[in-house]
């Protein structure tokens, strides 16, 4: 694999107050590739994926033990500023959520938070953010009416292009089409061929098919617990397992 290390977890362990969410957790994720993280509910995906830029920090009595990597530097080392560190690690929800402004607004956001105050350069990355996400063609005329117009697919890629318009290096995306339909879903999909050509791209998913279709590495957790990892394509059809094979299958979970 000649991609380059771009996050890792070392032996991370994670708690909701006496509840061991994440047991000793060593994961590897590579520039320019999509790492899927695949399970039944309840197994840690989602809490592995926001231990990757400290969303869970807003959780009272949770806490983090082992190593988060970035480039090789631990992020949850006291010197690390958590603003800088979402900047460079976006995330998206499986909810799409838009703010109740306009589309333009939307994507521009974090741009002002983060002190661009020049017109035109807002102006220029706000669009290249919603072409970036796939949406500039169908927004480009009304970018100044309420992004809560949008189609439930529309707000997904415009949230997309919000975490985009940052410039991120790292986009977490949690189960982002899975309030979606079949049609918004293939535009997600093929959204997140192009952008792993720019991106590290990490995405947990519910939905076998999609994680087949979209990743390039499968990693299967059960139980808080990382079961198996491997490219894609040898997990789904050569799985190590039994348990991994079981889940594939849909014989549990």
């Amino acid at each position: 694999m000649n991609n380059a290390l771009k996050m890792a977890t070392k032996k991370l362990n994670f708690y909701y107050r006496d509840f061991q969410a994440l047991h000793e957790i060593s994961l590897d994720f590579y520039t320019n590739q999509v790492t899927a993280l695949i399970g039944p509910s309840g197994c840690g995906k989602s809490t592995l994926l926001r231990c990757l830029n400290r969303m869970n920090d807003l959780i009272p009595y949770s806490r983090a033990k082992g190593e988060v990597l970035l480039d090789n530097q631990d992020i949850y080392n006291p010197d690390v500023d958590v603003v800088t560190l979402r900047r460079r690690v976006g995330m998206v929800f499986q909810k799409p959520n838009p703010f109740p402004k306009t589309i333009f607004e939307n994507v521009a956001y974090g741009l002002k938070v983060n002190g661009l105050k020049d017109k035109s350069r807002i102006t220029d990355r706000v669009e290249r953010s919603l072409q970036s996400a796939a949406l500039w063609d169908e927004v480009k005329d009304r970018i100044h009416e309420s992004a809560l117009g949008l189609s439930g697919g529309q707000q997904q890629r415009l949230c997309i292009a919000r975490a985009l318009a940052i410039e991120p290096e790292v986009v977490l995306m949690d189960e982002p089409a899975s309030a979606l339909d079949p049609i918004a879903t293939q535009k997600i999909e093929e959204l997140i061929h192009e952008l792993k050509k720019t991106y590290t791209i990490i995405i947990v998913t519910h939905n076998m098919q999609q994680a087949a279709r979209v990743s390039d590495i499968t990693a299967f957790f059960y139980l808080g617990k990382l079961i198996e990892v491997d490219q894609t394509e040898t997990l789904f059809t050569r799985p190590v397992l039994k348990q991994t094979s079981d889940y594939i299958t849909g014989r549990f979970g």
